[in-house]
Parts: structure tokens; C-alpha cells; sequence
């Protein structure tokens, strides 16, 4: 599998991740062991996770996986951390709350260090030099390698970024990736966010690129059964994507996919992952078998006169 630099640092990561996120829900241990070692053997490095996944029960079947199915070196660990647990705020970087959850991801990870730690979100009332202060803590401590951020705004990013660039004094660490929901149904990080990781050298993770697994046309016809959009708390998730304007998308790339010779999934996969800016891509396989199908859209490069009209068939309308 490839391998890409994560911004302009020295950490290299897959270009395709695997996601934790169901893993203790619709994923069980067993499962996540098969999904981890066909990962691993097929070269992948990167694991994305975060302490909130399933309350922390991703991280914790990683942790016993890393101590039994691969050697934590095969593995780049990238977990997250700012969801407040307390139920008096829903966001809480501060310095108590984040280092007190990177010990917690440790110790459910059973390791001593994780390889990338990320600000899962913006906190508007915690300053922004205490959060960073914080991050750098971790780094300095040996206990994170690199820092990132998930799901933010490109203003937000940029804050955290620039901070790190320019605040005055030493252990500074840059802010390699952010994360965000990128597909040719959602192409919104290309209005602000990619330009703004561009200026600051840092690399986009982006997850969700099967467009919550529409663009892999199994809705087409209609939800089918054992889907996401079957289950009672996936449906919601699913359910923004699955209108006349989707369903346009999803129509030219299965005509992409029809010309070329390979499966849908390979056409969505493959625009996203090419994007300049793109270091990963994040995929939340269930099966193996869908990770078997993730795995051999590695080598689909798609020419340029179809990326270009897949450009044109999922450009936004302009307001």
C-alpha cells in the first residue's frame, strides 16, 4: 500500500486508513481482529480511532489486538480526544480533561505512546494556548509523537496552525492533518479547509469517502437489508445522502465504473484519495469482505478525463 508523508513532517502514514468506529458495536472483537490483519498484511500502517468510540471500547479491542495479532511497530495509532464526558459542556480541551483522556487511551490501548493525537473538536471556551500548551505536553512527555485535528473549520485549523507557527518560544509542534467528511457527495473541504492545509502543510484525513457508503451503489435500488440504512441508529446517518441529487452522483460513477472495468466503490475511493492535499483516506469496513474490495481499489488510478467529469457531475450548484 502506499505510503504518504503526513504534512510536512517525518511521519509517513497509508493512504488508506482503517477506522475504528464500530468496532465493540457492529463490529465485534473477532471481526476487528480479521479486519486488522488483512489491513496489516496488505501494508497498511495508519489506525484511526478516539476515545469516544463506543465509549472507549474501540480502543480498548485495539489494545488487546496490539497485544496478540500484530506488533504495535506494523502500526501508526491515531486517536482523538476533546468530547467532554462530565455532562455539563459537550466540548472540553482544557489541560485537565485532555491529558487526563490521553492517559485513559493509553492505558485501553496498552501502550506507552500513541503515534498521532488529535483535537477531535474546536473549544470555544477553553483558550486556545492552554489547548495547545496541552498538546505540546503530550509530545514532550513521549506520550504523543505528532498532533492533528478532526473535524474542524478552516478558520478553526488555521487558529490552532498558526498559533503553533508563530507563538513565541520552543517545543512548538506543528499541526499536521485535520480530518473532515470528503466525498463527490460532500466536496464542502474544498471551499476553505484544503486551501487552508495547503498554506500550512499539513495533510487532510479524510473520512466518510464512500459517502456514508452510498457511493458504493448498494442503494440504488432501494436500502437493502443488513445495510447502515436498515439499522434504526445508522438510518439518520445515512439518510442525507440518499436524495435525487446523490443519486445523480452515484449514477455517473457507476458509468465511470462500467467504462473502466471496476467496481464503484474503486471510482469514489480512488477521486478522493487522489485529491491533492489528501494524505488518507479513512474506511470503517464491517467484513472482511469489504475490506477485501477497499484493498483492491489500491491500484485503480482513474484517467484524467473521467476525474474530470466526475468533477463536473458532483460540483455543487452555486448560491
Amino acid at each position: 500500500m502506499e505510503q504518504r508523508q503526513a504534512g510536512g513532517s517525518g511521519l509517513w502514514v497509508s493512504c488508506t486508513a482503517l477506522g475504528t468506529m464500530t468496532w465493540g458495536n457492529d463490529t465485534d472483537e473477532e471481526s476487528a481482529s480479521e479486519l486488522l490483519t488483512t489491513f496489516v498484511d496488505a501494508g497498511g500502517t495508519l489506525i484511526d480511532t478516539a476515545d469516544i468510540y463506543n465509549g472507549g471500547e474501540g480502543e480498548r479491542i485495539l489494545g488487546r489486538l496490539l497485544n496478540g495479532v500484530v506488533r504495535r511497530s506494523d502500526v501508526i495509532i491515531a486517536t482523538k480526544a476533546g468530547h467532554a464526558t462530565d455532562g455539563h459542556r459537550p466540548f472540553d480541551a482544557s489541560r485537565r480533561h485532555l491529558l487526563s483522556s490521553l492517559e485513559s487511551s493509553l492505558r485501553r490501548l496498552q501502550t506507552d505512546h500513541v503515534d498521532l493525537w488529535q483535537l477531535h473538536v474546536n473549544d470555544p471556551a477553553t483558550p486556545v494556548e492552554e489547548t495547545l500548551a496541552a498538546l505540546d505536553a503530550a509530545v514532550s512527555s513521549g506520550k504523543a509523537r505528532y498532533i492533528g485535528v478532526g473535524d474542524m473549520t478552516a478558520w478553526q485549523f488555521a487558529t490552532y496552525a498558526t498559533w503553533q507557527q508563530a507563538a513565541p518560544g520552543v517545543g512548538r509542534n506543528p499541526v499536521l492533518t485535520a480530518g473532515a467528511e470528503y466525498s463527490l457527495v460532500n466536496r464542502s473541504a474544498e471551499r476553505d479547509l484544503l486551501p487552508a492545509l495547503r498554506a500550512r502543510r499539513a495533510g487532510l484525513i479524510a473520512w466518510s469517502p464512500l459517502g456514508r457508503g452510498v457511493l458504493s451503489a448498494k442503494y440504488r435500488n432501494g436500502v437493502p437489508p443488513g445495510s447502515r440504512a436498515s439499522r434504526p441508529h445508522m438510518a439518520s446517518y445515512v439518510e442525507p445522502y440518499l436524495g435525487d441529487s446523490s443519486r445523480r452522483i452515484v449514477e455517473s460513477v457507476c458509468t465511470a465504473a462500467d467504462g473502466l472495468g471496476v467496481s464503484p466503490l474503486a471510482v469514489a475511493l480512488g477521486w478522493v484519495r487522489d485529491t491533492p492535499g489528501v494524505a488518507s483516506v479513512a474506511v470503517g469496513p464491517r467484513t472482511a469482505a469489504q475490506l477485501e474490495e477497499i484493498l483492491a481499489a489500491e491500484e485503480v488510478r482513474l484517467p484524467r478525463e473521467i476525474r474530470e467529469a466526475l468533477d463536473d457531475a458532483s460540483t455543487p450548484p452555486r448560491g
